[in-house]
């Protein structure tokens, strides 16, 4: 099985992989012509952001510099504003709704690695060549429409946000967020309704 299959399946997989490492140059390439491309030129910057992203929507704002692992995994829809230094981690799919506004700062993180040492270093004896020396794992984030992310909220592998929801800045998510909700905090919790 590729590695790219094993690693959107959340399955372990090689980061060295030669079509992964392939990918990632890529991304790292488009994203600085992204962010050297004048904000005046709208059309300059979309043309980028559709070769580097998965998809994007109609009428996307992101404000460089902003960072992805392969770009291809990472899905905005329309209307969405992206603040400056943002990550998205997209081992596994980032898919991000409608309308959604991203606070500076904020981190999307699907990858991971197991907790146990001796699960996670793989023994340089036990190395193939051009095997990582750590095993990976990733599983997605899904944003739903018209979601705010205030400034440096973290969001943890595997979580999903429902429709209409707030985070607040700074906040750790480590769990699912239902729709129509105020959330924040470390770990993120639901504050109240929002409808």
């Amino acid at each position: 099985m590729p590695e790219r299959q094993r690693m959107l399946g959340g399955e372990p997989y090689n980061s060295r992989d030669e079509s992964l490492l392939a990918t990632a140059h890529r991304a790292r390439a488009l994203m600085s012509q992204f962010a050297a491309a004048p904000s005046t030129d709208p059309e300059q910057r979309r043309s980028i952001l559709t070769q580097l992203l998965g998809g994007v929507g109609e009428d996307v704002w992101i404000e460089p510099p902003f960072f992805c692992d392969y770009g291809a995994n990472l899905y905005i829809g329309a209307h969405s504003f992206v603040n400056v230094n943002c990550v998205f981690l997209d081992s596994a799919e980032i898919r991000i709704g409608a309308n959604a506004l991203i606070g500076p700062g904020v981190q999307f993180v699907t990858a991971f690695h197991p907790l146990l040492a001796r699960d996670r270093v793989v023994p340089e004896t036990s190395r193939a060549p051009g095997q990582a020396p750590y095993v990976n794992q990733a599983l997605p984030i899904r944003i739903g429409s018209s979601v705010w992310i205030g400034a440096g909220a973290i969001l943890l592998p595997g979580v999903t946000i429902g429709d209409n929801v707030t985070i607040g800045a700074a906040s750790l998510v480590t769990s699912d967020i239902p729709s129509d909700s105020l959330a924040f905090g470390q770990p993120c919790r639901v504050q109240r309704s929002l409808t």
